[in-house]
């Protein structure tokens, strides 16, 4: 080739249709974070009162940025026209690229992959937003691995600027340069990180996060003064036990327990208050009420 040639090989593919696999907190976010830039975006669920949930929780996240002069009618409603939800994971065959956003169990997201990776031949890249489990043992549920790789948003994703773009080690290069180049297409920040347990902000923040709750269960101080002392004292923009509750404890404590099993680590310990939270359905924000009392919260 010469030096005038164009590399073809060098340019990045860009996604212009994605399949969101669950429609949860994290999938009905990462979707509508796709489909406000300009994506043709299918959010798929298992059965239609979850798709309805996510679709709800999408028009919601739209009204809001419509009353905060953030967007304009029109946007919104291109934004939706952009926006196939269903329960047909057929639907998902002609993706460019595939994020799945199914709770936190191995198993299951194994069983995802195996079948997006027959389903969807023409897919760059097929994503996990696990925010612990080891991206290698899901790659491994594939007849093609190397497009196997881990973008973890954080809650609420269409909010936060951050991407982990987790490599495990079959994965091709020129997926993750897809994926990173995604990413920022859609607006987001992106960084590389290697195929660890916890990667890089859960391994510095769920140890933090099962700290301040351990000191609340203690008696040390009320869970306002906690997280005062960590903006006040640290200058966090938010304390820990709020930014749990915004993140939901139920996702805390998934990690916190992936971890205990994979590292043998006492620090990933739950306290004994954060099961019995999740066990009395006080996750945080999305249920109402978790550490704080949300439930006359507008």
């Amino acid at each position: 080739m010469s030096d005038t040639e164009p590399a073809a090989s060098d340019a990045v593919p860009p996604v212009r249709t994605l399949a969101v696999i669950g429609a949860g907190s994290m999938g009905h976010g990462i979707a509508q974070t796709a489909a406000l830039a300009g994506i043709t975006t299918i959010l798929h669920d298992v059965d239609q009162p979850a798709v309805d949930r996510g679709v709800a929780g999408i028009e919601a996240g739209l009204a809001r940025m419509v009353a905060r002069d953030r967007l304009s009618a029109d946007e919104r409603d291109a934004t939706l026209g952009r926006l196939h939800a269903t329960t047909d994971i057929q639907a998902a065959a002609g993706a460019d690229a595939v994020i799945e956003a199914a709770p936190e169990r191995l198993a299951l997201k194994q069983e995802i992959f195996a079948r997006v990776d027959a389903l969807c031949e023409r897919a760059i890249f097929l994503a996990s937003n696990t925010s612990s489990l080891s991206l290698q043992a899901i790659a491994a549920s594939t007849a093609r691995p190397e497009r196997v790789l881990g973008l973890h948003y954080f809650n609420p994703a269409q909010v936060l600027p951050l991407v982990e773009v987790v490599s495990p080690l079959t994965v091709d290069p020129a997926a993750v340069d897809a994926a990173e180049a995604y990413c920022r297409a859609t607006g987001k920040t992106p960084i590389r990180v290697q195929d660890t347990p916890a990667f890089v902000v859960n391994r510095l923040f769920v140890p933090f996060a099962l700290d301040a709750i351990r000191l609340l269960e203690s008696g040390v101080a009320s869970a306002k003064d906690i997280d005062r002392a960590c903006q006040l004292g640290v200058a966090h923009k938010m304390g820990p036990l709020a930014t749990c509750d915004l993140s939901g404890l139920d996702v805390l404590l998934d990690v916190a327990d992936a971890m205990r099993a994979e590292t043998g680590d006492a620090r990933w310990n739950a306290p004994t208050l954060l099961r019995r939270l999740v066990s009395a359905g006080r996750l945080g924000r999305k249920t109402g009420r978790g550490i704080f009392d949300y439930s006359e919260v507008g």
